[in-house]
């Protein structure tokens, strides 16, 4: 027994999963403006020089760039003991390719703090500040995180990563196919209860109608 489930969790878990695993997708779906060999050279030499902490990326003759990334670790649990410090909170810098994806920067993440957890549990997140605003947006395991970093340019200001954990609900131990049985069952015992109910409120009708005309009957 994974816990007690009311329809509304169920029916919200399934929908939410759908929905989330919808959004997934299409993310996937979703193509880079890639740049020419021409215009990554340009965006490299533009994005050295606006760099103030020596910092650079390096581009390779075959088109692929090298570069680093500063990640803050919002993680609601420490670390297991490592030599590193701790990861709570922490600014963390990585080295990292063009080719490297949002799944493989946080499993290279947890592997560096010695975080045993599955790399299923974290997201990356991007921050943006605009107009005094700040925005996180989670971003899909196939993005290219020093794409974005080479789009923005150095400045953290202007676009920062965090990793955190996952707001992980009960519902998420339950797989999508899971979920909607449950919601198929749910639709079941619904309609019974609707049709039971209606034939209650009918049969009550009858009988008071019944009862007004033996009242307002002639005497």
């Amino acid at each position: 027994m994974r816990g007690t489930w009311s329809p509304n969790h169920i029916r919200s878990a399934a929908r939410r999963g759908a929905e989330t695993r919808h959004v997934d997708v299409e993310k996937e779906k979703e193509t880079h403006n890639y740049l020419s060999k021409e215009e990554i050279k340009e965006k490299v030499h533009k994005y050295n020089s606006a760099v103030t902490d020596k910092l650079k990326m390096t581009l390779n003759s075959n088109g692929i760039y090298t570069g680093f990334i500063k990640v803050q670790m919002e993680l609601c649990k420490p670390a297991q003991p490592s030599p590193e410090p701790s990861s709570g909170g922490c600014m963390n810098t990585l080295h990292i390719s063009s080719t490297n994806t949002v799944g493989e920067v946080i499993e290279a993440l947890l592997r560096k703090f010695l975080v045993t957890e599955s790399p299923t549990k974290f997201a990356l997140y991007k921050r943006c500040h605009r107009e005094d605003q700040v925005y996180a947006c989670k971003l899909s395991d196939r993005e290219h995180p020093l794409y974005l970093r080479l789009v923005a340019g150095p400045r953290t200001d202007t676009l920062s990563f965090v990793l955190r954990e996952h707001e992980i609900g009960e519902w998420e131990a339950f797989s999508l196919p899971e979920l909607q049985n449950f919601l198929r069952i749910l639709d079941k015992e619904e309609d019974e209860q609707l049709q039971s109910l209606k034939r209650r409120y009918t049969a009550y009708r009858q009988k008071l109608e019944e009862a007004l005309g033996e009242v307002w009957k002639p005497g």
